[in-house]
């Protein structure tokens, strides 16, 4: 069987696209900065039985424990990020505040920040799955517990007051239902 998927596409392309055949899978941005696709693509996608693997759930490493502006400032010439408009401020700032509030969630599920971060995309309704980097087996160590956390309506809560306070990011900042089943995109 053959599917069909398609990558940072609008709910109008996907429209286009669904007249012709099924659209399967989508792979969208989103992270707890990079919202947009909540809005529009993520309601579209579960009423369309489309999976959604969003990509750059950790926000290309700011939403990492060990992100910080002097590793911006470091960064190498060549680095997409240096002009990445997340990684200059006043957004930098507001996107590691967003960060270190995750620090107290993450600490009651002895895990690290990186993997709230991904967990957070995977309680979308609708989120399938989330592309995640790592540079290092210890990156990967960071996050893969995302794969089984279970945030609760109160860590939701807490992140949406999060994303509220430091103003980082735009789109909406929690799943319209508590708790999602994960990997369902129906």
């Amino acid at each position: 069987m053959r599917a069909v998927g398609a990558s940072n596409f609008t709910v109008e392309l996907l429209e286009r696209c669904e007249a012709i055949r099924h659209v399967d899978s989508l792979q969208p941005l989103f992270s707890m900065i990079s919202r947009g696709a909540a809005e529009k693509l993520l309601p579209w996608c579960k009423n369309h039985n489309t999976g959604v693997i969003c990509y750059s759930p950790m926000q290309s490493g700011i939403l990492t424990d060990g992100f910080t502006s002097e590793r911006v400032a470091k960064l190498a010439p060549d680095d997409w990020r240096r002009r990445g408009p997340a990684f200059h401020e006043p957004a930098l700032s507001r996107n590691l505040a967003l960060r270190d509030s995750l620090r107290p969630i993450a600490a009651r599920h002895s895990v690290s920040v990186s993997a709230i971060a991904v967990a957070w995309t995977l309680s979308w309704p609708g989120v399938s799955g989330a592309i995640v980097g790592a540079r290092t087996p210890a990156q990967v160590d960071g996050w893969i517990q995302a794969a089984t956390l279970q945030l609760t309506q109160e860590d939701l809560a807490e992140i949406a007051a999060a994303i509220a306070k430091t103003q980082a990011g735009s789109g909406l900042s929690q799943p319209p239902i508590a708790v999602a089943t994960r990997g369902s995109a129906s």
